[in-house]
């Protein structure tokens, strides 16, 4: 794993152990949009937004819980401190730490930690992707006919919008949105759908899709449009991944009803 980055992962490593702690020890709230909110959620945004700020003083920074207007800086973080909340107020060890370096509006250095599994998966464009020491190949040939696939709560009810075909998956929910995408470049799904990401969600997982040559199809609004001064608060961008272009297309019609095409 590239080892020039040790102070950016000493602010992590941080971030991740005071989640640990907090874990099963700490109330939620709920927030305007519906979706919770924890101190271990504000405390997390608070100490990365600063951290980052020390060591990239020119960069902004756009997280889910501080600012989250495209900022008007040649590079900057996106940040979701805390990916998978429902999961970690409910007990639930499986969890995210999301962050992305981005350049013209797309990502040109991501790390995601998961700190119940004390995994740490980085990206870096045009070098490839580790996940702790070990550096990561792109998802094998695929011939089971059993297909693990990744689905967002949002998305289950597209598979009552073609009652008259099969889902071509066996369907898994893990509820924590950059690592059900991840899913599909580690080997572990052939396809994951996502009907509400926001961009804190994608940053992450698009660089490390991207460097394992996993396609994407975004279904909506391409994140790499939006320009700087724009607020993405309430901005959705759904995605389909899969592990190649024949099972983009596969998982294509299901894709397409969950954004109502």
């Amino acid at each position: 794993m590239p080892d020039n980055l040790d102070s950016l992962y000493a602010l992590l490593d941080e971030v991740s152990e005071r989640q640990r702690q907090d874990f099963g020890n700490i109330m939620s709230d709920i927030k305007d949009d519906g979706t919770l909110v924890t101190d271990c959620d504000r405390w997390s945004d608070q100490a990365l937004a600063e951290g980052l700020k020390k060591l990239y003083p020119e960069d902004g920074i756009l997280s889910e819980e501080g600012e989250q207007e495209v900022p008007n800086t040649e590079c900057y973080w996106v940040v979701d401190p805390l990916d998978g909340t429902t999961n970690f107020a409910a007990g639930i060890p499986y969890w995210a730490i999301s962050i992305a370096r981005f350049k013209k509006g797309r990502p040109i250095l991501a790390v995601l930690d998961i700190p119940p599994l004390r995994q740490r998966i980085v990206a870096i464009k045009g070098e490839g992707v580790w996940r702790n020491d070990k550096i990561l190949q792109g998802p094998s040939v695929f011939t089971d006919s059993v297909y693990c696939t990744s689905l967002c709560s949002r998305s289950i009810a597209a598979l009552q919008k073609i009652p008259t075909d099969k889902f071509p998956g066996t369907i898994r929910s893990l509820g924590v949105a950059s690592l059900n995408l991840v899913s599909v470049g580690m080997g572990q799904t052939v396809a994951a759908l996502e009907a509400t990401p926001k961009i804190w969600d994608l940053g992450a997982a698009w660089l490390v899709l991207m460097e394992l040559e996993c396609p994407l199809r975004w279904l909506g609004k391409d994140p790499a449009t939006q320009l700087p001064g724009t607020n993405l608060e309430g901005a959705d961008f759904p995605v389909l991944v899969a592990a190649n272009e024949s099972l983009i297309e596969t998982f294509l019609p299901w894709g397409n009803e969950v954004v109502g095409q």
